[in-house]
């Protein structure tokens, strides 16, 4: 049975960013590796040590759409929509995300989060607790 290989954009808490391909990401686990290209056998594998990152979007596509201007608040949609539990991420460096989640657990490693907006270029990110100040969820994530 063939792997699914996930178009990522891994950002590292020292500010870098790698774009390409995983087939191996696991939550669970503290590495994975990403393929810069998938078009040839000689793009570059990285090793990505989990702890080092920010989190991990998981990407419709590389470049996005610049032009549109995305829903990032609950202000801003109608939650009759949303099915989850509303959550505030606040990391170290300042950037906010609000989104859904699914399974948010203050005790694990990381966690996923779906963006409130469906025309969002994220499909899903998962966010690495080490590298959040604040997570809000529930009622007080719409604040």
């Amino acid at each position: 049975m063939p792997t699914q290989r996930n178009r990522v954009v891994a950002r590292f808490n020292d500010g870098k960013i790698l774009k390409g391909y995983t087939h191996d990401f696991l939550p669970e686990k503290d590495l994975f590796h990403l393929a810069e290209d998938t078009a040839s056998e000689t793009g570059a594998i990285h090793e990505i040590k989990v702890p080092d990152l920010k989190a991990v979007f998981f990407v419709k596509t590389f470049n996005g759409n610049k032009d549109y201007n995305e829903k990032k608040s609950f202000k801003e949609i109608d939650a009759a929509t949303l099915h989850g539990i509303k959550i505030k991420v606040t990391f170290k460096d300042g950037e906010v995300l609000c989104g859904l989640s699914l399974g948010y657990n203050k005790t694990k490693k990381g966690f996923f989060i779906i963006p409130i907006d469906p025309l969002s270029n994220n499909d899903r990110i998962y966010v690495i607790a080490s590298s959040t100040a604040n997570v809000t969820v529930g009622a007080g994530a719409e604040q």
